[in-house]
């Protein structure tokens, strides 16, 4: 599984990764995760918002950072 925090490193962006990383390892899987922080990429996903989360290419949520318990359903999908 592909995991992308697009953000161009605020706060919220920050905690976004971190509660991301605890859900993932919480939920067991194999993941990467990468930051993807340049403007011009997170336009390209059609993100005006930030923090946003991409699972497998799809935007999954923008604009705001869920709880863990949130983001482990988003995470199984």
């Amino acid at each position: 599984m592909k995991i992308q925090i697009l953000g161009t490193g605020c706060p919220n962006c920050k905690k976004l990764e971190v509660v991301t990383e605890t859900a993932a390892q919480e939920l067991g899987l194999d993941y990467e995760l990468e930051k993807v922080t340049d403007i011009n990429q997170i336009m390209g996903f059609g993100v005006m918002m930030t923090p946003a989360l991409v699972i497998d290419g799809e935007v999954k949520l923008a604009g705001r950072v869920p709880a863990v318990e949130e983001l482990k359903n988003t995470l199984k999908g």
